[in-house]
């Protein structure tokens, strides 16, 4: 057991509080991991503000990178002294969904009694999304971790955890996207671009973003979006219909907002594919006219964490990134220290962030 500095959350929508908490020791096919930076995802709000339930108290946080400090004896490929980035997706190996390649579907219940982190009188804490990354140290399965060159900066390696690879894996693994076809993205946030980056590299002729802020659009064409369309427009997706000369063979809803669903399929070309990325409050709901979808062979398809397999995904996109074909470190959009969590926090909810991170000495 050892002491640590984390984020906690008491109370669904009131400030996290900075505390002394107990980090239990790691068992057999875990790994504990000093942390050396974490990003602030919008689901860890979400979270916190309860729009999806939960049990509290809690530690969120799951876009983590740091060095790996001890290892179970049951662990093979991770060694002390590695460079990780730490994720949500714990894979039990053996389920339905795990054994079809689909680790970020895992049927394996998680057990929250095993939480490895309780507060000062021994009451447990819940580890937020198997993570509990707003904090100095974690101890999660060895199945989260995937081990990242020494030389990569863990403010750009948690980026990793989950809004690259969802944005990137919902392209080229839930859309399967082909070289020539044309792509639209709902919401230009840090999902978002990394959508936009993932058609880009995928080979898509045009990629049309869509945003309500206009200074979010110019940045997601830094980003490879070759055409930009408010979404405050009436009808936007005639916007960019026009552009296109038809609808895309792919629309992207990367934010969390029902509203968003209900205009999608406007997108949508014959045989085009919407693919749910953002995930809305629990019990918001959208409608769509599932005849005329059907009359023109159009389909829409859940990317959870898109659809990704770590070990498999992460490395090669490190690659891409160390060859200059995939932006990360502009990205961050501010340094934090876990100090200033809420100010963070607020800033993000904001709407003009990209990622901030929350950086560890």
């Amino acid at each position: 057991m050892s002491k640590i500095k984390a984020a906690v959350c008491h109370q669904f929508t009131a400030p996290l509080q900075i505390e002394t908490v107990e980090l239990r020791s790691h068992l057999l096919n875990e790994i504990e991991v000093k942390l050396g930076a974490v990003a602030i995802c919008h689901s860890d709000i979400a979270f916190a503000e309860g729009l999806w339930g939960g049990v509290l108290p809690a530690v969120y946080g799951h876009e983590a990178a740091g060095v790996v400090a001890k290892v179970g004896a049951s662990v093979n490929g991770i060694s002390i002294g590695d460079h990780v980035v730490v994720t949500l997706i714990r894979a039990c190996g053996h389920c339905v969904s795990c054994a079809a390649g689909q680790p970020t579907s895992c049927e394996t219940p998680q057990d929250a009694s095993a939480s490895p982190l309780k507060d000062q009188r021994g009451q447990i804490l819940q580890q937020g999304m198997a993570c509990g990354a707003f904090a100095e140290k974690v101890v999660v399965n060895a199945s989260q971790v995937v081990q990242i060159p020494a030389e990569l900066p863990f403010e750009v390696g948690c980026l990793l955890a989950c809004g690259v690879i969802t944005g990137v894996g919902a392209v080229v693994h839930s859309a399967q996207l082909r070289a020539g076809q044309d792509v639209v993205v709902i919401g230009t946030g840090g999902v978002g671009l990394n959508a936009i980056q993932g058609a880009r590299i995928a080979g898509a002729r045009r990629i049309v973003a869509v945003d309500q802020i206009q200074q979010k659009l110019q940045i997601a064409q830094e980003f490879g979006a070759t055409d930009v369309v408010l979404a405050t427009d009436p009808e936007p997706w005639q916007l960019a219909r026009q552009v296109l000369g038809r609808g895309a063979d792919a629309v992207f809803v990367t934010v969390g907002a029902a509203a968003a669903y209900e205009t999608a399929p406007q997108y949508l070309a014959p045989t085009g594919k919407l693919v749910m990325v953002g995930m809305p409050r629990s019990g918001d709901l959208s409608s769509y006219d599932p005849g005329t979808m059907a009359s023109l062979n159009q389909g829409m398809v859940g990317s959870k964490m898109g659809n990704v397999v770590i070990q498999r995904d992460i490395p090669w996109m490190v690659d891409l990134y160390q060859q200059g074909r995939l932006k990360l470190d502009e990205l961050v959009s501010g340094r934090w220290q876990l100090e200033q969590i809420n100010e963070a926090i607020a800033d993000t909810k904001s709407g003009n962030a990209r990622r901030n991170v929350i950086v560890f000495d």
